[in-house]
């Protein structure tokens, strides 16, 4: 059982004791001192949050613990319900509230939840701010409203049709073009709300919906996590229909897989490598992912005459870089799509209709497309060190033992090679080095991922 307190939030398992697990108290606090701190920042105490859940088992138990708290701190709430991560952060600017909470452990098993943390924006806290959210929970320095100043609560159903038809509304989503090709959709999306959103976005753009898992109830069938070695029924599920497409979402919707024709993984880096070759392709700008994703996506930005650039891991991360360069499409290689044409956070939804244009538009079959795409693939892998080990020292080191090479230290020390790449990255919470790498073929990413750990342990 688990408790981890970072910057972009709180997450843990439930039960158990304090401190140690997410517990009722834990839930109190941390909720706390996030509204606390948005007082502090905005100089007031009657603040508006929305606060929306994915449909974890435990997620009723903690909307209530986080509504209440924040109508003790004397903050309104407007609680979505059954939401998505991709629809709270639409709904705090539409809703001109002050901030948001969304109740999501994401692809973590159902044992997890946690709370994530925006802004008026709808966009995550920096790591700065959530820094000084820390020290507030630390301190427990909160200042609770006197009976007649408590928060108000109100519930709103409306967050997924507002979200939608913003999705509709984009210039770039062509619902006439996808309805004209009456697509067959096989949809898993593991018991979570995206059984309810994804099939109702996918219903409006006229096709044919096949539910898998798509009962809101919290019981995940599978890891929740979309990766290849979880999704076998989908893509069985996908043959025996003759369906177009599989779409996968985990718990929270903000990442996305598909499934081609032959129930073949379509691959969770090239999500966003086909989203944005289409995006690209129609408005010239850059491309942004994090330094562990894909090579692909920069591939296809450079053959369209456009600019790529790599930032740290992590979703604040990439959507710095994307404001920084004004990006026209970023994301990260787990299938995180972020269109800032509609907002600055993964989002499975917009992918979805994004996807289904340019398929429709290019009138090729999911695998047909796939193939029009650079073939790269992906090892990851890590390798653990004694906790009196310098971790920055011997990155260091490895940086100065291949300095002939195309080196970046924006986060760990990746160095591209002509035909392959590898990404060290340090652990934030364990001696461990993380190990990315990426090659032509399989055995040669695990290939160059074994020699690099024989390197790093020649440096020890």
């Amino acid at each position: 059982m688990s408790l981890i307190k970072s910057i972009s939030g709180i997450r843990g398992t439930i039960g158990g004791k304090v401190n140690e697990n997410l517990t009722p108290l834990d839930v109190v606090k941390f909720t706390s001192a996030f509204g606390t701190w948005l007082q502090n920042n905005k100089n007031k105490k009657a603040l508006t949050l929305v606060v929306g859940r994915d449909a974890r088992i435990s997620g009723a138990m903690v909307n209530s613990l986080v509504t209440a708290t924040l109508q003790g701190l004397g903050i309104h709430v407007v609680d979505l319900g059954l939401s998505t991560t991709p629809t709270v952060e639409v709904m705090v600017p539409e809703l001109n509230a002050d901030g948001g909470i969304i109740l999501t452990a994401s692809h973590n098993p159902k044992q997890w939840n946690a709370l994530k943390l925006l802004n008026e924006k709808g966009e995550f806290i920096t790591g700065e701010n959530g820094a000084e959210v820390l020290a507030l929970a630390e301190n427990e320095d909160f200042d609770y409203a006197e009976v007649d100043d408590l928060g108000k609560y109100e519930t709103r159903d409306d967050g997924f049709d507002i979200h939608i038809r913003k999705i509709l509304d984009l210039p770039m989503v062509n619902a006439e073009i996808i309805k004209s090709k009456k697509f067959k959709i096989v949809v898993d999306a593991v018991n979570s709300t995206g059984g309810i959103a994804i099939p109702q976005l996918i219903e409006k753009l006229g096709c044919e919906v096949v539910k898998l898992y798509c009962e809101p109830n919290g019981q995940f069938p599978h890891n929740p996590e979309p990766l290849k070695e979880h999704l076998g029924d989908i893509c069985e599920l996908v043959k025996k229909e003759k369906a177009d497409l599989g779409i996968v979402v985990d718990p929270d919707v903000d990442r996305l897989a598909l499934v081609d024709e032959n129930g073949e993984l379509f691959g969770e880096e090239y999500t966003l490598v086909a989203v944005a070759d289409y995006l690209l392709r129609n408005k010239k700008g850059a491309a942004v992912s994090n330094l562990s994703s894909s090579r692909a996506l920069g591939d296809v930005a450079k053959n369209l005459n456009s600019e790529y650039f790599a930032s740290a891991v992590g979703e604040v991360n990439v959507v710095t870089l994307m404001k920084e360069k004004n990006a026209v499409i970023g994301g990260e290689g787990n299938g995180g799509i972020i269109y800032p044409d509609l907002h600055y956070g993964r989002d499975s939804l917009v992918g979805v209709a994004l996807f289904l244009t340019h398929l429709a538009k290019e009138n090729k079959t999911v695998s047909e497309l796939r193939a029009t795409y650079p073939c790269y693939f992906m090892g990851k892998n890590k390798i653990e060190l004694t906790p009196d080990i310098d971790v920055d020292a011997l990155l260091t080191k490895m940086e100065k033992e291949y300095q002939n090479e195309k080196i970046s230290t924006v986060d760990g020390v990746k160095i591209d090679f002509e035909k392959n790449w590898v990404h060290l990255r340090k652990s934030n919470t364990e001696p461990i080095i993380r190990i990315y790498t990426e090659a032509f073929s399989q055995e040669e990413a695990d290939s160059l991922g074994d020699h690099m750990i024989e390197k790093i342990k020649s440096l020890i």
